[in-house]
């Protein structure tokens, strides 16, 4: 079968945000998957310091160095690869300070001391500038001639930080504006956002059918616009698919529903059809109809935004390794990925 080309081909880094519970990790994880599904070698961060990554891959803690998580089959063809990384700000700076000024020791002391904690509580944007800066430094890898031995990558994928606080996040020029007019930390900030602005990145918002998310998902791609940050697409995760038809659907809506349908259907399985069993299942059927019609209803408001929408659906046993490829299958056939 021929792949489906992606939807999202020259991008590098996927950045995915989401309102607090919408699974924005479990996506992210699933995009790096199907991802790898292509041959490529994918590169998943997270900054939230949640270890959120190890448990979604079952694998052990992540340290502050890029381990490899999963290998992708690919029908006999070179597999494809996901490493982990979990970014502490700390360690960030001393990685900087040894890669760009050689002071590997001093770097050490002052992490001994605290002198990250106690830059990151007075200029808060300089922590942005540490946790993105180590995922722009991945993202550039290959297109330098030394890596230091580590591995490039085809790909980077953030679990970010959720959708209230994504463009302060990724605009880290605001963040220390007004502590670094000039000097390294300026130039660094300067460099993210150059790429943090070019089409070689993309926002993506995962997203529940319900009120709140949706509404967070519209702030967030009015906020990331406003910032000049290329927005991607929205996923709706934890999607129902019910098992009426629409017509049904329509008539339950309106109450119109035929209640003998009801009783010979409960007959020709052998179950009780007496009129508490009968009532029960039409009032399901009445309440189903009605989260249905919300639900059509945040669609249309997801579909105003002029975003490309996919969706994940509900996974009836959580979300364990099997299920996430699941998930990066469905992401690949709808052309993600």
């Amino acid at each position: 079968m021929t792949r489906r080309e992606s939807d999202w081909e020259g991008v590098r880094l996927h950045v995915v945000t989401g309102k607090g519970g919408t699974g924005k990790t479990t996506v992210a994880g699933a995009l790096a998957l199907a991802l790898a599904a292509d041959g490529q070698t994918v590169l998943l961060c997270e900054v939230e310091g949640r270890q959120g990554i190890s448990r979604l891959f079952d694998a052990p803690s992540l340290p502050y160095d890029e381990r490899r998580i999963a290998v992708v089959p690919r029908n006999g063809a070179t597999a494809g690869e996901v490493y982990g990384l979990a970014i502490d700000p700390e360690a960030a700076l001393t990685e900087y300070l040894e890669m760009y000024y050689h002071l590997g020791r001093a770097a050490r002391a002052l992490d001994k001391v605290g002198a990250v904690d106690f830059a990151t509580t007075i200029a808060p944007g300089v922590r942005d500038v540490l946790l993105t800066g180590k995922v722009y430094e991945a993202v550039r890898r290959k297109e330098k001639k030394r890596v230091h031995d580590r591995p490039t990558y085809d790909t980077v994928v953030l679990d970010a930080p959720p959708t209230g606080r994504i463009a302060r996040f990724l605009g880290v020029n605001a963040g220390v504006a007004d502590i670094a007019r000039v000097g390294p930390i300026r130039r660094q900030a300067d460099s993210i956002m150059a790429l943090m602005r070019s089409p070689q990145t993309a926002v993506h918002i995962v997203t529940l059918l319900e009120e709140m998310p949706v509404q967070e998902t519209s702030d967030g791609i009015a906020e990331l616009r406003a910032a000049r940050i290329p927005v991607g697409s929205v996923i709706v995760n934890l999607a129902r698919r019910g098992p009426l038809d629409r017509p049904t659907i329509e008539a339950a809506s309106a109450d119109q529903l035929p209640r003998a349908d009801f009783v010979a259907a409960l007959h020709e399985t052998g179950l009780p059809a007496d009129d508490a069993t009968v009532e029960g299942l039409l009032t399901d059927a009445r309440e189903h109809a009605i989260r249905v019609a919300m639900e059509d209803e945040l669609r249309t408001r997801l579909d105003d935004l002029g975003r490309p929408i996919y969706e994940l659906p509900r996974l009836a046993d959580g979300a364990d390794l099997g299920a996430l490829f699941d998930l990066a299958g469905e992401l690949t056939k709808q052309g993600m990925a």
